[in-house]
């Protein structure tokens, strides 16, 4: 299983207008950063945000992924961040 490409797939699942960065932040695979995009998170705030990314990753957050840092970002909000 590619980690990455299981990551993408299971958060569009949840979230199917989402727009996904990833970086591979050690080179093991285990240790990600990630900005996710989605007019879903509009009406929701920080926590209710992550806790929907970690819903979606499941059982991953157990096994093959050892940390995840991330962004949860409206479209809105990721056009002010850049």
């Amino acid at each position: 299983m590619d980690i990455q490409d299981e990551i993408a797939r299971r958060v569009k699942n949840v979230f199917p207008d989402v727009e996904i960065t990833l970086r591979d932040m050690t080179g093991g695979g285990d240790h990600w950063g990630a900005v996710f995009v989605s007019q879903a998170f509009e009406g929701m705030n920080r926590l209710q945000r992550q806790r929907a990314i970690y819903g979606a990753l499941g059982e991953l957050m157990d096994g093959p992924i050892h940390a995840l840092s991330f962004q949860a970002l409206t479209p809105e909000q990721a056009q002010k961040e850049n």
